[in-house]
């Protein structure tokens, strides 16, 4: 016989062990009929494991920024779904997709995006001082976080004063105080020499150990994506080669 439960005697639920899934995403732009829209995903299917270091890698043009803005919830799929860490984003409202960005996911831009008038400590507290969190523990986490990027002895500098490497590790602590479990990277060593750029890779490396994030990262560089355990290649909005690397944890 059938009989309905309480809410306390439901089975708790399976934790989820994929951080992102993207089932059958299709990606337009533009108005109109489907001949004037522009399609730049076809049919993406891909899944992220939780704790994962994944990269993306294209030309340009072939999708991998628009995936990684479909992910970071910054748009939504024309058609498909984009689930993170269980929910379905896809159905959403733009409040809701707010909190969930917030809540979950962290990210770092090419261009860095600091405040120039702040000191690097001021950059990495004021999401916290937005959120009201409190004082001793906005301090800790920030003097934390700016050691565990090499930028202890810099808080009091500004964006200005700082190498591009490290306005770029100032950007990844930054990403980093809301503790979120994904941390998404589009182009991070754009703008950096090689040297700088290998330097950012290394402290993402080290963070991605101690903290236990899942970590994105859309590059054309195969030096930056060799990082990760996985390269997904993406040409012309399909997913053309998923390659496994002999990087280890």
């Amino acid at each position: 016989m059938k009989t309905d439960k309480t809410p306390a005697e439901k089975t708790p639920k399976t934790p989820v062990k994929a951080i992102v899934e993207l089932r059958d995403v299709v990606k337009d732009y533009g108005a109109g009929s489907e001949a004037e829209a522009l399609r730049v995903l076809h049919g993406v299917t891909l899944s992220v494991a939780r704790g994962e270091f994944v990269s993306i890698m294209g030309a340009s043009g072939s999708g991998k920024s628009t995936l990684l803005h479909l992910i970071g919830c910054l748009d939504k799929p024309t058609q498909g779904s984009v689930s993170i860490d269980g929910v379905n984003a896809s159905t959403l409202s733009s409040d809701e997709l707010a909190e969930l960005r917030t809540s979950k996911i962290g990210f770092v831009f090419q261009a860095f995006n600091l405040l120039p008038a702040l000191t690097a400590f001021q950059n990495v507290e004021l999401s916290m001082t937005i959120a009201e969190k409190d004082k001793a523990f906005r301090r800790e986490r920030t003097e934390r976080l700016l050691k565990q990027v090499g930028l202890g002895e810099r808080a009091t500098h500004r964006p200005n004063e700082l190498s591009g490497g490290e306005k770029q590790r100032l950007a990844i602590a930054r990403a980093l105080t809301n503790e979120p479990a994904l941390l998404l990277m589009d182009e991070p060593t754009g703008n950096l020499d090689s040297r700088a750029g290998a330097e950012v890779m290394g402290f993402v490396r080290k963070l991605w150990r101690e903290e236990g994030l899942t970590v994105i990262v859309v590059t054309h560089e195969r030096g930056i994506a060799e990082h990760a355990h996985r390269i997904i290649h993406v040409k012309d909005g399909l997913i053309s080669e998923i390659e496994k690397t002999k990087t280890k944890r």
